[in-house]
């Protein structure tokens, strides 16, 4: 027999596998009826009188599912139900009464019950909702333990991609990173390369020292010398005091030299030096500082066919690429689309605090069909960048939870063969207006636009937009439009 606590509640066999099912009724015969059904169901079992009795045998075991009696001697079943939801949420709970009512089963299904079942019961019909409700839960587990592995696998330091051409990339950045070895990360831009240097670093022994990012692009010739290796004081017009350079300072860390290629021949050659001796002398000084660095470069050009072509040094090269890493483009892995399309909804309603948040904090916004099919079909020449903005976008502009091809921006929108209303392409927001005020503007113009074009039939206006007609009648009363009378003149 199983064995009895010291308050009388009485526990299940801990036999592997069964599911556990706790049953709370203050009535000996029921608890023992039940008991008795569902023991033969194969289920472990345990009982108790009171409230009190089930909240302490929740605690000491976790249940698959609980049978709760409305009416208990200590407090209302509506109670316990309410603490047995803070112990587990997805603990499901079928509600047991002789006193069942339309206003007490409406208030246990908004408390978290799973149904509500008057007594006496069917047999049939009570093991039938046990089932269902365990196999809901089970499901939502593994719904759970699934999104779980899909961000453990398909994301790594805010990079995110399930495509074979990705996780090939993962794989090697997990083998890279904790060598000391140079790496040489080649794509197009947008692709992410400084997000795989930085994980590079981040999965690296030098994990806990300094990233110094260093896009030598975007500085000018003569001062990109001086920003990688400093300088001392009066080396050159504006000197005036001694500056560390960025190899100094990522003494121990990682230096991440995006658009390598644009190096000039002379910054080449001591970058070269730097490779080789792990040295280097400030400008204007004759001392030879020593680092301890790893060097992570990136590309968006062909290196091998530069230095073939005599535009970059071809010991360099070699020196850079110990160890390559080549990014493929967007359209080349578009089964990554949809997931970086739901990371960057959540990442941006979770940025601009929207409303548009679960509340597991993960957006509720998604594109429509004929969105989706653009965003799938688009080429990205921006690439992961030009898909990031899009989404910013639309996340900015959303006026509901389905994003339809409205709030994407006129260039995507024309290359595919759409043509944005002239009231929406003219629209531009006014600084210092709030964001809230921005978008309600946005939805007025847009709502207008698609009025005018229907010609201030609203029946048609709202299967464009693809909501109930009501919902239209809504905003156009919350927003002030004035569409019957428009149509009438």
């Amino acid at each position: 027999m199983p064995e009895l606590s010291s308050t009388g509640s009485r526990q299940p066999f801990a036999a592997p596998g069964r599911r556990r099912i706790l049953v709370i009724d203050d009535e000996a015969a029921i608890r023992d009826s039940l008991e008795l059904l569902l023991t033969l169901e194969r289920y472990a079992v345990s009982t108790a009188a009171t409230g009190a009795e089930g909240l302490r045998a929740a605690e000491r075991l976790p249940h698959d599912l609980a049978l709760l009696d409305l009416m208990l001697p200590d407090r209302s079943g509506l109670e316990v139900l309410a603490d047995l939801r803070k112990m587990d949420k997805s603990l499901p709970v079928l509600m047991l009464t002789a006193y069942g009512s339309v206003e007490t089963a409406v208030q246990a299904i908004r408390l978290g019950a799973d149904n509500f079942l008057t007594k006496p019961w069917s047999n049939e019909k009570l093991l039938l909702e046990i089932e269902q409700a365990l196999t809901r839960r089970r499901l939502e587990e593994e719904n759970a333990r699934l999104r779980g592995e899909l961000q453990q696998r398909y994301s790594f330091a805010n990079i995110v991609g399930k495509s074979e051409e990705m996780q090939h990339v993962f794989s090697l950045v997990s083998q890279v990173a904790p060598s000391r070895s140079t790496v040489l990360i080649s794509g197009e831009s947008g692709t992410g390369k400084e997000l795989i240097a930085k994980a590079i670093h981040a999965h690296s022994p030098r994990a806990g020292k300094p990233f110094v990012p260093v896009n030598s692009g975007s500085i000018p010739v003569d001062l990109l010398e001086s920003t990688l290796f400093g300088h001392v004081r009066g080396a050159f017009t504006g000197a005036v005091q001694n500056r560390k350079g960025c190899f100094d300072l990522a003494h121990e860390g990682t230096i991440f030299l995006d658009e390598v290629s644009t190096l000039s021949v002379d910054t080449q050659a001591k970058l070269l030096r730097v490779i080789q001796e792990r040295e280097f002398m400030p400008v204007g000084s004759t001392e030879t500082i020593r680092v301890d660095v790893r060097i992570i470069a990136a590309t968006n050009e062909d290196l091998d066919a530069a230095a073939a072509e005599g535009r970059f040094r071809e010991d360099l090269f070699y020196r850079l690429n110990v160890i390559g890493v080549n990014l493929p483009p967007l359209r080349e892995r578009r089964d990554d689309i949809p997931l970086l399309v739901d990371h960057f909804l959540t990442m941006f309603c979770r940025r601009e605090k929207s409303a548009y948040l679960d509340e597991n904090n993960v957006s509720t916004l998604g594109f429509s069909s004929d969105a989706m099919r653009i965003l799938m079909d688009h080429e990205w020449p921006g690439n992961v960048r030009e898909l990031e903005n899009v989404i910013e976008r639309a996340v900015v502009l959303a006026t509901g939870t389905e994003l339809t091809p409205e709030v994407f921006p006129e260039s995507l929108l024309a290359a595919h063969g759409m043509v944005v209303p002239r009231e929406i392409r003219k629209f531009k927001p006014v600084a210092g207006v709030s964001l809230p005020e921005t978008v309600e503007e946005f939805e007025r113009k847009l709502i207008e636009s698609q009025l005018e074009k229907h010609g201030f039939n609203q029946t048609e206006t709202a299967k464009s937009f693809r909501v109930a007609l009501s919902t239209l009648n809504q905003k156009i009363q919350r927003l002030g439009i004035q569409a019957r009378k428009r149509r009438e003149r």
